[in-house]
């Protein structure tokens, strides 16, 4: 596992709150086509990006270095949970930091929305701020997406006694002490089930941010929507 220091950057700190003490973590697995504007755009207003290359087997890395992140890079393909867990651990290193985002390497999530639900996390003193596609009518994810994340809202609030609207958005915001106690033990898509019930277990504060995931040619030529659809039903009935 290597790492790259992000170059310094000056944030605009009226529209960024926490810009000093916010560290995004994005997981990156073959984005070299995006994730160069990815970065760069959330870099205008957070510094401190920490990219984990889960085994890319393309230039992404480089790409995301280039565009001025930290880069730290798993020798195979882990999956998302084990890129976020690494990330994390990453940004804990820094004692400065009071929360963690985690951040989408693809293009679907906006720099605006993780700007306002770091000031939720401020203005209502909770731990966590979670997003949600369900409080308002911007994000459109399709007939299945849509059923599936459903049930899996279901499934999560039933085991973990957390009630959410959305309970597999990649957007959220941890505070330090959810960090340093979540455990994320899945490796893959089920990981953000298990990120609900480490909530509910530890008893943390939550609130949900109405957030737009944007879901754009790219990611549909990847056909990245029915297959995390698919992968979340598989997690599911595999944990």
């Amino acid at each position: 596992m290597s790492t790259s220091d992000p170059a310094p950057e000056q944030p605009d700190a009226l529209s960024s709150p926490g810009s000093d003490t916010t560290w995004f973590v994005v997981p990156l697995f073959n984005e070299g086509q995006v994730v160069g504007d990815v970065i760069r755009d959330l870099r205008t207003r957070y510094p401190l990006v920490v990219c984990v290359d889960d085994g890319s087997e393309d230039d992404s890395a480089r790409i995301a270095e280039e565009a001025g992140a930290v880069v730290v890079r798993h020798p195979y393909n882990m999956g998302q949970g084990a890129a976020l867990k690494t990330g994390i651990d990453y940004a804990l290193r820094d004692a400065a930091m009071r929360q963690v985002v985690t951040f989408d390497s693809d293009g679907q999530h906006r720099v605006d929305d993780a700007a306002a639900m770091i000031a939720t996390r401020e203005e209502k003193g909770v731990d966590i701020v979670l997003g949600s596609r369900f409080l308002d009518d911007r994000t459109r994810p399709g007939l299945l997406k849509r059923a599936v994340l459903r049930g899996a809202v279901l499934y999560t609030n039933l085991t973990s006694g957390v009630k959410l609207t959305d309970a597999h958005n990649g957007l959220r915001v941890l505070g330090r002490e959810a960090c340093e106690k979540i455990a994320i033990e899945q490796n893959r898509m089920a990981h953000a089930s298990e990120i609900v019930e480490e909530i509910g277990r530890h008893r943390f504060t939550v609130a949900e941010h109405p957030v737009h995931i944007i879901y754009t040619d790219y990611s549909r030529s990847k056909g990245q929507p029915l297959l995390n659809s698919v992968n979340i039903v598989i997690d599911m009935l595999f944990r």
